[in-house]
Parts: structure tokens; C-alpha cells; sequence
């Protein structure tokens, strides 16, 4: 991605809008062939949206062109696997690095900026800032849209299985080891 217009910073609370109308373009744009129109609403009504620990954490980047947020992303270290703030069910606790996996959380990138590498920008910000925390692994609940990109940047899957919503909305989670750098 050698565009000079694009930045990648950590998302901040004077964000959330923003986040939240790309979160729902990205996800009612991408997820054609995937899931059907009453999937797309209950996951974006349900699941998706930004999670505010996130952005406290300082884990929840925004990558802009321009000064426009196009894609946004984040890891977490805490025990919230997906979903923004109305999607939380239980209290959130730190993970142990040295046990348990980080976890990759809410991808989205505007469908006019689709598959230009923004989601490898976003995982490799977010890979190096795990490995830095003290973590070995990474996880993520991938949506179906998310599944080929993940495989690409080498995630497994692990099990897929159904969100329970108003209708069931299939997911799969994924899982891999960090790349370690390799001295000289």
C-alpha cells in the first residue's frame, strides 16, 4: 500500500460516529454472497459496532486517506471475543499473555477501499503491538466476508459455528501463531 494519503492512528472517542456509519457500510457492502439481507441486519443491528474499551485501551486503530477513516481494526486484550458495547454480556478480564491468545477484533473497511490491503495494514499494527504485549498467539470470530482475508494472512480455522441472533448468523473462529522477527 505505497499511498502516501494514508495514516494509521489509534481510534479515539470523538471517533465513534464515524466508526460507526463505516462499521455499518463495510458490513451491509461486503457481505453480499455471504449472508442474506436478514443476516446483514441482525449481526449489524446485534453485534457490530465500536467497543469503547477498545479505543480506552488504546488497541482500536483508524486508518484514514486523506483524513477520512476507511477501514478500522484493533486487537484486544481482554476477554471480549466480539462485538461492540451492545453486543457485551459479561464483565471483560485482562487475558494472560503467556496462555491465552489476543484477540483481533472489528475489521471493517469501506467497500469503495476493498481489498487494497487495508485489513494487512490494520493486522500488521495490531500483530506487533500483541507480540510487544507479551502475546505468542492470535484470535479473531471471523464473519464469513472476513474468512478469505484471514486465511490469507494466515489464520486457521478453528470451528465455525452460529451466532444466536434473531437469525442465526454463521462465524468461524480462527487462530494463529504471531510471526516471530528473525534477527541477522
Amino acid at each position: 500500500m505505497a499511498d502516501a494519503a494514508l495514516t494509521i492512528r489509534p481510534a479515539q472517542r470523538a471517533d465513534v460516529a464515524v466508526l460507526e456509519a463505516l462499521i455499518e457500510r463495510s458490513a451491509r457492502g461486503l457481505s453480499h454472497g455471504y449472508y442474506s439481507a436478514a443476516q446483514v441486519d441482525a449481526v449489524t443491528r446485534e453485534v457490530f459496532g465500536v467497543d469503547s474499551q477498545l479505543i480506552a485501551d488504546g488497541t482500536y486503530l483508524v486508518v484514514e486517506r486523506d483524513g477520512v477513516p476507511v477501514a478500522c481494526g484493533g486487537w484486544g486484550k481482554r476477554s471480549t471475543g466480539c462485538g461492540g458495547d451492545k453486543h457485551k454480556t459479561a464483565p471483560e478480564r485482562l487475558l494472560d499473555p503467556a496462555v491465552e491468545a489476543a484477540k483481533i477484533r472489528a475489521f471493517f473497511v469501506d467497500p469503495a477501499m476493498a481489498r487494497q490491503g487495508l485489513g494487512g495494514l490494520l493486522m500488521a499494527h495490531c500483530e506487533a503491538a500483541a507480540a510487544a504485549a507479551g502475546f505468542a498467539t492470535l484470535e479473531l470470530i471471523a464473519t464469513m466476508p472476513g474468512v478469505p482475508l484471514y486465511r490469507s494472512l494466515g489464520f486457521e480455522m478453528v470451528e465455525q459455528y452460529q451466532l444466536a441472533l434473531s437469525v442465526p448468523v454463521p462465524v468461524a473462529l480462527m487462530r494463529r501463531a504471531l510471526r516471530r522477527a528473525v534477527g541477522p
